[in-house]
């Protein structure tokens, strides 16, 4: 079923249910990156393009890329609905990146990745959503090696992960070269465990990590945490 979600920046996003829909990741990395003014932006791995429409300003060139056919054809007519010309879709896969996007071509980097190994979590058996939360189509090293095929020295990425995966992922944007230049874990209370991790690194840059003091979804009386609220414009 077809439905609109409206964005805390007053987009329009078309959804369906076939595809994954809006997640609190997306808000929440949207929210915690940094893009430059003017600078172009690549969202990998867009799906209906929500992590873009959520990171759109009117000065910035923004391009999502996405494997599926069904979710980038949605979000090429959020694009339409929305009336923005500085918004485009190309559908391909991240793994041919170096035929679809010119190389160092963006300068900002945001991608809300698979988060489960093939055949796990609890999406495996619907296929479009098994696509966007596992990395049976493109692993880690995938996405890596994208985000350093279209970045040049100085270029920034910002991903939101799963705490256990946190290894393998700053580990592999050290052997391309990024450096994590800030870290910030999310907790639905301040007595539970992340339930997520937001890191933003940049390219050819020195030491120099700020972990920020964690983003909590609610607070102690159950209620969402002001900070949360005021993310989603509420």
């Amino acid at each position: 079923m077809l439905s609109a979600e409206h964005l805390p920046n007053g987009l329009t996003l078309l959804q369906d249910d076939r595809f994954f829909k809006l997640g609190q990741d997306s808000v929440l990395l949207s929210a915690f990156a940094r893009i430059p003014k003017r600078a172009r932006v690549l969202d990998l791995g867009c799906g209906t393009g929500a992590l873009a429409l959520l990171c759109w300003r009117d000065d910035l060139t923004i391009t999502g890329l996405e494997l599926q056919p069904g979710p980038a054809d949605l979000f090429a007519q959020s694009i339409a609905q929305n009336k923005l010309q500085n918004v485009r879709v190309v559908q391909g896969d991240l793994r041919e990146i170096r035929r679809l996007l010119p190389h160092a071509s963006m300068q900002y980097v945001v991608c809300n990745p698979p988060y489960f190994a093939s055949n796990t979590g609890k999406h495996a058996a619907n296929s479009a959503h098994k696509t966007a939360r596992q990395d049976e189509s493109a692993d880690l090293d995938d996405i890596l090696d994208a985000i350093a095929w279209v970045l040049p020295t100085g270029g920034q990425c910002s991903i939101v992960f799963r705490p256990e995966r946190l290894c393998p992922l700053l580990s592999g944007l050290a052997s391309r070269g990024f450096t994590p230049k800030r870290l910030r874990f999310v907790h639905q209370t301040a007595q539970s465990a992340p339930s997520a991790v937001l890191v933003s690194a940049k390219r050819g840059a020195g030491d120099g990590l700020i972990v920020e003091p964690p983003l909590l979804v609610c607070r102690p009386d159950g209620e969402l945490s002001d900070e949360y609220r005021a993310i989603y414009g509420k």
